[in-house]
């Protein structure tokens, strides 16, 4: 888990049909024996579970629906343990503020058919009420979903525990507290985010933050801060002979100055860009970024330049899948081996590297005003997704998802993280139907094959996803 990140809380309610308890009297602890066993896996997915018990007519599901809107719960678990009619979960959906996951899981796979009776067949009857549950949430007008197996069935825990997942970045977003710092890149009319729209869609505050704001901090680190910082950064990364010492001293002070910044602010991720002039403070802060916003980014705390809110955005959502995410954008592509080659000038995601992340000394940032030092290393080999947040002609925010696979190859040694990336396509084809998405140039870049996550998080919070595959 990221430093940064909070547990996600799971409200949990399970129920069945009252009438049946007095005729059939084993199947009640039944019941309850599995609602206590699907609390404990629960618990262990990550989750602060916040268990409202077992209900069995529609005033305990009222009662149930106000201790789980008084808990502020990300995800809201209805599990149907037999027949139970709709009027005792839909006031809890109505009232928790919280999408809801009903699910269905029988004690076995199969009922033993030869010596069931019918008090027995009722504990395997979870099924039953799914359609009912399924119309009524839909003439309601809640969003409905639901996973079905058995009790112990690996297959379905996988796809509980995704919608967990997902629950858990919602509230990341809901509750994230995200710096915007300095300016636009001028002329970069794709990086303009609308500010109001990310409260409004995905929740959460935006903190428009002055290099002022970093400086008085930076100017505050003591000699002892900064060489602490600096050995932590010489024990994270390998040092090229281009690192000039006074360069990575100052780089060194910056991240003193973020870590106090993000402390101060309570920021859950940063973008930020400031110009500067003729190697005036500002300039030299804006140029010392890197190494400090690398570090953050691989406690937790994404990092994006160039102004980019709607890539540290993205790469706060890859990070808690547990995905890292790198500040990305094209660099070239290699029809020769059919790769599409991507990276940045920093900052980095350090915990997705595939090798010890290096420290390289560059007396020029490209497009860039100032010089220092910058982080290169290759994206670890194997499945990674690129993604990214397009807002569109409406302002609707949308996921851009695209699954490959890092590969070997050739890479540039030039103070950038650079990968190669085979998406199984011609890599012309596959660029263009990625820019024809309307996705800005920057993006993040994640291990693992990630869209089944990212699908389960546009469904909670009624996002479009676009999947790239040409």
């Amino acid at each position: 888990m990221s430093t940064n990140e909070r547990r996600v809380r799971v409200g949990l309610v399970a129920g069945g049909l009252g009438t049946y308890w007095p005729q059939f009297p084993d199947l009640l602890p039944q019941l309850r024996r599995s609602a206590e066993r699907v609390s404990e896996r629960m618990g262990l997915l990550g989750a602060d579970v916040v268990d409202a018990g077992f209900i069995s007519d529609e005033r305990e599901g009222a009662a149930a629906a106000e201790k789980l809107r008084a808990a502020g719960c990300d995800l809201i678990v209805g599990f149907l343990t037999t027949y139970m009619t709709a009027t005792m979960l839909v006031p809890i959906a109505q009232r928790s503020g919280a999408p809801v996951l009903l699910i269905n899981l029988q004690p076995t796979e199969s009922m033993d058919h030869e010596t069931f009776d019918t008090g027995q067949w009722l504990a395997y009857c979870g099924a039953c009420p799914l359609p009912e549950m399924a119309n009524a949430f839909l003439r309601s007008g809640i969003p409905f979903r639901s996973v079905s197996g058995y009790l112990e069935d690996e297959r379905a825990w996988d796809r509980i525990a995704r919608w967990v997942r997902a629950a858990g970045v919602r509230g990341a977003l809901r509750h994230g507290r995200h710096g915007l710092m300095g300016h636009l890149y001028p002329g970069m009319l794709d990086v303009a985010t609308d500010l109001t729209l990310v409260p409004a869609q995905f929740g959460g505050h935006v903190e428009v933050l002055e290099f002022d704001d970093l400086r008085v901090r930076v100017e505050k680190v003591t000699d002892a801060e900064a060489e602490a910082k600096r050995k932590e950064a010489t024990d994270v990364f390998a040092l090229d002979e281009s690192v000039n010492e006074e360069d990575l001293g100052w780089a060194a002070r910056v991240a003193v100055g973020l870590d106090r910044l993000v402390e101060d602010f309570g920021l859950d991720s940063l973008a930020y860009y400031h110009r500067g002039l003729d190697g005036e403070v500002h300039e030299r802060l804006g140029a010392g970024m890197i190494l400090g916003a690398s570090l953050l980014t691989a406690r937790g705390v994404p990092a994006a330049g160039e102004y980019e809110l709607r890539t540290s955005l993205a790469m706060l959502i890859m990070d808690r899948l547990g995905a890292g995410g790198s500040f990305t954008e094209f660099q070239a592509l290699d029809f020769e081996r059919g790769h599409v080659e991507m990276g940045h000038d920093g900052p980095a995601h350090l915990a997705i590297s595939d090798g010890r992340p290096l420290l390289r000394g560059l007396g020029v940032y490209h497009g860039k005003r100032g010089y220092g030092v910058s982080v290169e290393f290759d994206v670890k080999h194997g499945p990674v997704t690129a993604f990214g947040l397009r807002q569109g002609r409406d302002g609707r925010f949308a996921f851009v998802v695209s699954e490959g696979e890092v590969v070997d190859g050739p890479l540039l040694r030039i103070g950038n993280t650079t990968s190669r990336v085979d998406f199984g396509a011609d890599p012309g084809e596959w660029t263009d139907a990625w820019s024809a998405t309307g996705i800005s140039h920057h993006w993040a870049l994640g291990t693992g094959h990630r869209i089944a996550d990212l699908r389960a998080l546009a469904d909670l919070m009624d996002v479009e996803l676009i999947d790239v595959r040409p």
